[in-house]
């Protein structure tokens, strides 16, 4: 069976359209209107609680987030709290599993692999934690994942630190987890990352990854524009 992914770079955008944007995709996919897509974007300053978050794991205060010009948002993805901003690669995957695997945990476990591969072709020995959804060097996580999945086709996704400022993790506890530290490629490595180049990356290797044997792109303006989309 010929696999075909459409791509799309969001470049930059707010978070709530880009959520109901996924929406409109979601069901298009249910109904087999579109053929699976993947969205590479970046969100503007933004805290996200997961359906199992917890909300004491919000610590920046109203100041803080003012100061930092912090949206929150309350999701329906799986995990607890996370962090998205300027500099940290995003990936929202609207694929039909019933296509590919009908495993959500195979499906976690492959978005880890692309990360982890991409990590690997800058040098970088990117890996699992035991335990812990989402991508780590050492004991520190370089990238989220957290999903949701309704009639087999997906949602959400994953969030990679490239050249993300980190000190706006301070006003969270990221993912729930208090004991670890977050880190980024610009963190890893010592000099800023040309976002575009990590993108190419990860496209490759989700391909390769998710077995697609065909790439269609798709200009944002299609998808962002209300009469293409009706």
């Amino acid at each position: 069976m010929i696999r075909k992914l459409t791509y799309c770079d969001l470049d930059f955008i707010d978070y709530k359209e880009a959520w109901d944007l996924q929406y409109y995709l979601h069901q298009q996919r249910v109904e087999n209107q579109i053929s699976d897509i993947l969205l590479l974007l970046e969100h503007p300053n933004t805290y996200t609680l997961g359906k199992t978050a917890h909300a004491e794991n919000l610590i920046g205060g109203k100041e803080f987030l003012e100061q930092n010009n912090i949206s929150v948002y309350n999701i329906d993805r799986g995990g607890d709290i996370t962090y998205h901003g300027p500099g940290q690669l995003v990936g929202y995957p609207i694929i039909n599993l019933t296509d590919w695997h009908q495993d959500s945990h195979k499906y976690l476990r492959t978005l880890e692999e692309v990360i982890i591969k991409v990590c690997n072709e800058y040098g970088l020995k990117a890996e699992r934690v035991e335990g812990y959804t989402g991508v780590w060097i050492e004991d520190r996580k370089i990238a989220a994942i957290g999903i949701k999945i309704s009639r087999w086709v997906t949602m959400h996704g994953f969030a990679f630190n490239i050249n993300t400022n980190l000190d706006l993790f301070n006003g969270i506890i990221p993912c729930g987890i208090s004991d670890k530290s977050v880190t980024s490629l610009q963190k890893e490595l010592g000099k800023e990352i040309f976002i575009n180049e990590v993108k190419e990356k990860i496209i490759h290797h989700f391909l390769n990854e998710f077995d697609y044997s065909t790439l269609e792109f798709l200009p944002k303006e299609s998808l962002l524009n209300p009469t293409l989309k009706n």
